[in-house]
């Protein structure tokens, strides 16, 4: 039995579960589909890998009515996301007519797809991926005066949208949260049943690379030999501190004409409150502060080579957020050995040392973010000491490698105990 998950020779059912497959299970799906022999079971919405070829997993996707948060919220946070789990519940009841009773079950606690899990497979260890947990005060609904909301609609929201992930996390057996930011935000009660394990970067695609280059949607071409801010972001928004980037840009623009400013994100929104119908933060923000189009380039969203590329030729990479989830792309930015600016924000501080292997600025102080890039523009060295340190925390860390053993040793103590009955 201690062999359960080490013997890459023993057969194993996985059963993922996740809206938007894999996501952030991608690097432990690709290292078990390279395994022989384990039979690999997706439900979703949607699966789209991003750097994988997850081929060998098998894919049922469910489907509900639609149903959209700007309408009724207590109908779509309850009955949509309840909907979602019983959809999924009759998946799993599909498979098990069909002889796939997994071994394991993953899945993602924040639309409500594994409520139902155990009613079906009450002996199966369940793994909870536990992302987030909404609180109203202290956290990144009310820390930006500019986007913040205070009324009681919006905590009786916050508290709804909990709803089901207090079922998920009732359901689960054990759950699985990036950082120590991310777990102290989930009821006390429950944290004892969370570990932490960051799913981990490629840190062989992102490394620093002297000799890079970027290509512009204009055709230009990019590389180290001249100064370049950075900033990476899913979606241009405030939930990521884009309104206050692009002050600091204004600043910085002004006082050093040789600098170039690379942005890639998109106009939607991941997180923020919706801008004003019909417009996006991209555009408000340009309307606000004056910049000099030639030197401060838009991308839009990047396929991940060009992604890679463009860190590897930044020599000050900026990360902004208010206490949220942190993004994957701060860990990638420091694999890739970036000199990073960041927010003094919780989520930020526990992977980012102010002088040791980052600078840190107040989220507030577009000033203070200014000064901050152009001092790892005019001391490049300095810049270099703190990427190199960044990416060593990475190495040490959050590679896949460590990721994939961390996981292993997870399935395997939750697969054993279940078996004897101990609770974990």
């Amino acid at each position: 039995m201690n062999g359960y998950l080490r013997s890459k020779s023993l057969r194993m059912k996985f059963l993922f579960i996740h809206t938007g497959l894999p996501g952030q299970f991608e690097h432990l799906m690709h290292a078990l589909a390279r395994e022989p022999g384990h039979e690999i079971v997706g439900i979703c919405r949607e699966f789209e890998p991003q750097q994988y070829d997850l081929s060998a997993v098998r894919v049922e996707y469910y489907q509900t009515e639609t149903r959209k948060a700007g309408g009724d919220w207590l109908e779509y946070r309850i009955r949509q996301e309840f909907e979602n789990g019983l959809a999924v519940a009759r998946k799993i009841e599909r498979l098990k007519r069909q002889g796939f009773v997994p071994d394991v079950i993953l899945a993602h606690l924040g639309w409500g797809e594994p409520v139902y899990c155990k009613d079906i497979l009450p002996e199966t260890p369940l793994i909870g991926y536990c992302e987030w947990y909404y609180q109203a005060r202290n956290s990144c609904v009310d820390f930006d005066p500019e986007y913040s909301r205070h009324d009681l609609d919006a905590a009786f929201q916050l508290r709804t949208a909990n709803a089901v992930v207090l079922a998920g996390l009732a359901a689960m057996d054990l759950g699985i949260c990036p950082t120590e930011w991310q777990k102290s935000q989930f009821p006390l009660e429950f944290q004892r049943k969370i570990r932490v394990l960051h799913e981990g970067v490629d840190v062989s695609r992102l490394h620093p690379d002297a000799n890079a280059s970027f290509a512009l949607p204009n055709g230009e071409v990019l590389t180290r030999a001249q100064p370049i801010v950075t900033y990476a972001a899913r979606n241009l928004e405030p939930y990521r501190g884009f309104h206050v980037f692009m002050r600091a840009v204004a600043l910085l623009c002004a006082r050093r004409p040789d600098c170039r400013f690379v942005i890639a994100g998109g106009d939607e929104v991941s997180y923020s409150p919706p801008p004003p119908a019909g417009t996006t933060y991209r555009q408000t923000m340009l309307r606000e502060v004056p910049i000099d189009p030639a030197r401060v380039q838009f991308t839009g969203r990047l396929p991940f080579d060009d992604y890679v590329k463009l860190l590897q030729i930044s020599h000050a990479h900026v990360y902004l957020t208010v206490p949220f989830v942190p993004s994957w792309s701060l860990v990638e930015a420091m694999s890739a050995g970036c000199a990073i600016i960041g927010s003094d924000t919780p989520p930020v501080r526990e992977l980012l040392r102010h002088d040791r292997n980052a600078l840190l600025a107040d989220f507030f102080s577009p000033a203070e973010i200014a000064d901050r890039m152009d001092s790892l523009l005019e001391q490049p060295i300095r810049g270099q000491a703190l990427g190199n340190a960044a990416r060593l925390d990475v190495l040490r860390n959050y590679g896949i490698a460590q990721s994939v053993r961390q996981y292993r040793a997870l399935i395997e103590q939750l697969t054993i105990t279940s078996h004897i009955g101990i609770s974990p």
